[in-house]
């Protein structure tokens, strides 16, 4: 696939469709206008790929619409060289974006096909996250915490206590709680014990999947 003029000035829209909805994080709307989003989607819907809505890719997931990737990410407030947890790597866009921004990625993929996939793919772009896990993203990565930020890309049905613990102080877990459709919503740590909460209405993911043991 080519990374051409046309796509560029395609991406070049996409981020001002995304700004015009409200984000304002620039290194956010800069990773848009970089990544090559085409890249991430099969070739024949490459057309979709600037048009901000998710779009269906392998093992029955999605790549999500920009806006949401904007959405998330710049509820977790990154500062360069942030170390941030994102479960659910899917296609690997979301990930591309975080790296964009200095972030050093750590990513957990419950979907084997998927995880082969963008492992290889991500790294033939020149993307290399920190750890690309296999796993079961309800129990985090304790052994890599605590973590600055930490990003769920699929429909949670409860908020997972493990990805609380695994937060610094003064870190945030960004996540859509919720079975049929989900509440964006942010968590952050405080101190110890105690979490401030805050709720950003709708929107609609894939299911997280839940641990089979």
């Amino acid at each position: 696939m080519k990374d051409t003029f046309k796509h560029k000035g395609m991406r070049n829209k996409l981020a001002d469709v995304v700004a015009s909805k409200g984000i304002k994080d620039e290194h956010i709307l800069d990773a848009i206008r970089k990544i090559p989003r085409h890249f991430f989607m099969d070739s024949s819907f490459e057309d979709h790929a600037y048009q901000d809505k998710a779009f269906p890719i392998a093992a029955n997931q999605t790549i999500s619409q920009p806006f949401t990737v904007a959405f998330q990410t710049e509820l977790l407030q990154l500062t360069e060289g942030a170390k941030v947890l994102e479960i659910g790597t899917g296609s690997g866009y979301q990930c591309a974006v975080l790296l964009e921004m200095g972030a050093r990625v750590y990513t957990i993929e419950r979907q084997q096909e998927l995880f082969k996939r963008t492992q290889r793919f991500l790294s033939k772009l020149g993307y290399r996250p920190k750890k690309m896990i296999f796993g079961d993203g309800y129990k985090g990565l304790p052994e890599e915490a605590p973590f600055d930020g930490i990003i769920v890309t699929a429909g949670a049905p409860y908020v997972p206590k493990p990805l609380l613990e695994q937060l610094k102080i003064g870190g945030r877990l960004v996540i859509p709680v919720g079975d049929h459709s989900q509440i964006m919503t942010l968590f952050v740590r405080k101190s110890e014990k105690e979490f401030e909460k805050h709720e950003y209405g709708e929107f609609r993911f894939v299911p997280m999947l839940k641990d089979k043991n």
